[in-house]
């Protein structure tokens, strides 16, 4: 079972997988369009911080960051490599989305890498099976080959 939960990013116990991301993203991501958060980054204000753990132990995590339009960014989705092929980064994203909506935010965006950075290809397939569609850049984004914009519209159950 997989437990989602409000997390500190600077937590010891989360220690890995934020290591984890950072490395992914610097293995992954052209130098200046690597936009992984660091713990410190993770802290600042208007970021809400997901863990998801199994069985206690630390295996991904997830982040919103409060946008200024009733928008939130998804952030620093990442989890552990053992863990992959069992849906949880799924689990996070519906996680993020839910929070959002219940935050009273109208649609979730988010940066990832794109072709060019081949080893995001499975978050694309995510994203887009999750409903986001490709979009300009937002915030302080620039457009780049590296980098692919996505946005999701939230509606409420009726």
């Amino acid at each position: 079972m997989i437990d989602i939960r409000l997390a500190d990013p600077a937590a010891p116990e989360l220690r890995m997988v934020l290591m984890a991301h950072q490395r992914h993203a610097a293995a992954h991501c052209p130098e200046g369009v690597n936009y992984a958060l660091d713990p410190k980054a993770m802290r600042e204000e208007g970021l809400q911080f997901w863990a998801a753990f199994h069985e206690e132990r630390a295996v991904g995590c997830g982040a919103l960051l409060g946008c200024s339009d009733g928008i939130a960014e998804v952030k620093s989705v990442h989890v552990l490599e053992d863990m992959r092929g069992r849906g949880l980064a799924r689990q996070i994203m519906v996680h993020l989305s839910e929070e959002a909506m219940a935050a009273g935010y109208h649609a979730l965006v988010l940066e990832t890498g794109s072709a060019q950075c081949p080893g995001y290809d499975a978050a694309r397939g995510l994203y887009e099976a999750l409903g986001y569609q490709y979009c300009e850049a937002f915030g302080d984004y620039n457009a780049d080959p590296a980098s692919v914009f996505m946005r999701l519209p939230l509606r409420r159950a009726a």
